[in-house]
């Protein structure tokens, strides 16, 4: 049964990187996993959920190409580094869950300290973000972008350096009894989230004349829902009905993914950018109707010198 502060229910149910290193001396193995599969004298973990990541690596790096090609929407700056937090979060997950890290190495543990450390980084970068169409600070500025920055390394170090201290059994914190680092991964992570959704749909209410934008939102977090539904509670019972092929951290990862693309969805939905100064946009098109002949023009009055001025048309000098 699940318990505050206790890995012991969750790793017994789902493997994830932290499992190896808490809760026991010898660490926590799950009930019921992914079969692994060998390829050029390596073991790999999770092979499907290993796609998944490479799926995901190559959604992010598209979401962030659109992000950056919208120059002048509000808060681009600021988001495109939520997407970056991600990016860097699933390729760590993937170097620990996938085995290319071996849990038996002295450098499983930083890595996997990391890696903790960034998943709280994303989440607060995205309750930042939720703070930006409030305007405490104008977006793209130093002030906001700087602030963004530095709050988020706080956070990544505060929790990394947690995780490493209860790893290592250092001062107070405890391996076999980890309760702070429960509370930062479940806790401070969970209530990031629903501040995030709350501000959204005060912004999107308040703000917008449209309410299409409350459709993502609502997807996002059913998606997330479903998916640590799926992790935390149906991962043993897809695990033994297929065989022990997927587990339980296949379709949460896969959940995971679909959120956070909703949450790009959501703000691109709530973004407008100005045409002007867009690259992408179409160039203005100047049609001229008629141009006026020699014979148009009075006597003893010559037609003018005409340049092409590169939009399909002539102009006068």
């Amino acid at each position: 049964m699940l318990q505050i502060g206790d890995f012991r229910h969750i790793c017994e149910t789902v493997s994830l990187s932290v499992c190896p290193l808490v809760g026991d001396p010898d660490g926590i193995a799950p009930s019921c996993y992914s079969r692994n599969v060998e390829i050029a004298g390596m073991l790999i973990f999770q092979p499907a959920t290993v796609i998944i990541y490479i799926i995901a690596l190559l959604m992010t790096g598209i979401m962030i190409y659109h992000i950056k090609s919208k120059y002048t929407a509000v808060g681009r700056k600021e988001i495109v580094m939520f997407f970056y937090l991600y990016m860097i979060m699933t390729i760590l997950e993937m170097l620990l869950i996938s085995g290319l890290i071996p849990t038996a190495t002295t450098v499983y543990r930083y890595f996997t300290a990391a890696h903790v450390g960034v998943i709280s980084a994303t989440f607060w970068c995205l309750l930042f973000n939720g703070f930006v169409g409030f305007q405490f600070a104008e977006d793209g500025t130093p002030l906001s972008l700087w602030t963004i920055r530095i709050s988020s390394f706080v956070v990544f170090a505060a929790v990394a350096f947690l995780a490493l201290a209860t790893f290592n059994n250092i001062g107070p914190f405890d391996a076999l009894k980890p309760m702070a680092l429960w509370v930062v991964m479940y806790g401070f992570n969970g209530a990031a989230l629903i501040i995030y959704i709350i501000l959204q749909v005060i912004l999107v209410l308040n703000t917008l004349d449209d309410r299409w934008p409350l459709g993502d939102i609502a997807f996002g977090t059913v998606f997330y829902a479903v998916g640590q539904v799926t992790l935390y509670v149906l991962s043993v019972r897809i695990c033994d009905a297929v065989k022990h092929y997927i587990d339980g951290l296949f379709f949460g990862t896969i959940c995971t993914l679909l959120a956070v693309m909703m949450v790009y969805k959501y703000w691109d939905s709530i973004t407008k950018e100005d045409l002007e100064f867009s690259v992408g946009s179409k160039a203005n098109v100047w049609e001229v109707k008629e141009l006026l002949g020699e014979e148009d023009y009075p006597i003893n009055q010559p037609p003018p010198q005409q340049f092409h001025d590169g939009y399909g048309g002539y102009r006068p000098y």
